[in-house]
């Protein structure tokens, strides 16, 4: 059995980087970026009006300024501003060569001449200076990022239409076992929902994955063989869950070998998730997740989701928040390292859920994170200091 530090190492020292693609900027949004992208031009590309307002010579601010037009965001200025002028300006518009301040239009007041006087205290210049944000040829956003909207508008500002980012590593899904029906049927005793697929398709999207639906492997030794054998042709990972652990039926591990898959290990020291199984072949790498859907969750959390972020060149890792529990938590058992989903009050205190154990899969839905105990810890305290994991 490994314990779980030993068990992601094994998993990274299998990671493979996936090829590149070239997709529209406006596709790119979750995707990991390939290349670094570089500006094409200054930002701002001229020195811009940050206000609505009047720009003038800082020097005569104080004088009567007659207005000599109006520059909209826009429109280049068409006259030189004088002695004694100023132009009335909008926000985003080009300043006028030789002006070096623009006062706002609140801080103004038209004389009986018709001349505008400045009336504000506090001097802004209010000027946004050419390349002050980027200069041509700055790189702006740098290969490995995770792309976000805000990433996309940048794209846009660069003239970066098309943008080289990673592929998105596919990964085919197998539940395995006999009491599994499809989640738009009606059970029959004995049997229950396949819950454990649907979950894996939407984590492995929110991984940054192309998840592939390769349904229910009945507790047929060949059977298993010839879907796993076609995942494992087909992807890059393959999930497998259920069929791992020490019943009658649980012959995965057995198949697996014979499909060519080198087992690198079937145990992990964790609570809940133990029976997780992990193994490489030369066209994909394979994890054995445990049948029951908490296990299932948390071990793709934990394992599989940092490993299909690394192969895009990506090091994911999860948002943790330091905070104190709010009661004291005892757990029956302290040989394994535990996860515990948890949920945040209203005074950023953590509270463990009642959890019934590894099948218990309403225990996730309203949970903020999980928290780990280390083996050999039974207790935790009240007020104890703790790092939520956030799901």
């Amino acid at each position: 059995m490994k314990t779980f530090e030993e068990a992601f190492e094994i998993i990274m020292r299998y990671v493979f980087e996936t090829g590149t693609e070239t997709i529209p900027f406006y596709d790119s949004c979750s995707r990991i970026l390939a290349e670094d992208i570089s500006s094409d031009t200054d930002m701002p590309p001229f020195n811009r009006s940050a206000v609505d307002g009047y720009a003038c010579h800082n020097s005569e601010i104080y004088n009567e300024l007659e207005v000599v037009e109006l520059i909209p965001a826009g429109k280049v200025p068409q006259k030189a501003v004088g002695k004694n002028q100023c132009s009335k300006i909008m926000t985003g518009a080009i300043v006028p060569d030789g002006c070096d301040i623009v006062f706002m239009v609140e801080d103004s007041q038209i004389m009986p001449s018709g001349n505008i006087k400045y009336t504000g205290i506090r001097q802004k210049l209010n000027i946004s200076y050419k390349g002050e944000d980027v200069k041509t040829g700055d790189v702006i956003l740098k290969q490995g990022k995770f792309i976000k909207p805000q990433d996309v508008a940048v794209m846009a500002s660069a003239g970066h239409t098309k943008v080289v980012v990673k592929k998105m590593p596919e990964v085919g899904i197998i539940s395995t076992g006999d009491e599994l029906v499809e989640p738009s049927e009606m059970p029959q005793i004995s049997q229950i929902r396949n819950s454990n697929a649907y979950q894996l398709l939407t984590q492995v999207t929110r991984a940054g994955g192309k998840g592939r639906y390769y349904g229910i492997a009945p507790d047929i030794e060949d059977a298993t063989f010839q879907i796993i054998s076609k995942a494992i042709a087909e992807n890059d990972i393959v999930l497998l869950t259920g069929g791992v652990s020490m019943g009658d039926f649980d012959f995965v591990a057995a198949v697996l070998k014979q499909a060519g898959v080198e087992i690198l290990f079937d145990q992990v020291n964790v609570q809940p998730g133990k029976p997780t199984t992990f193994g490489s072949h030369p066209k994909a790498v394979i994890f054995g997740l445990p049948g029951n859907p908490v296990s299932s969750f948390i071990q793709f959390e934990t394992l599989v989701r940092p490993f299909i972020n690394k192969m895009m060149g990506y090091d994911w890792r999860p948002v943790e928040h330091k905070m104190p529990l709010a009661v004291r938590y005892e757990r029956k058992s302290a040989f394994r390292m535990g996860w515990i989903p948890v949920t945040v009050n209203d005074d950023r205190e953590v509270i463990p859920v009642d959890f019934h154990g590894s099948a218990h899969i309403t225990a996730l839905p309203y949970s903020d994170g999980i928290i780990v105990i280390k083996p050999g810890n039974k207790y935790l305290e009240k007020g104890e200091i703790v790092s939520v994991r956030q799901i």
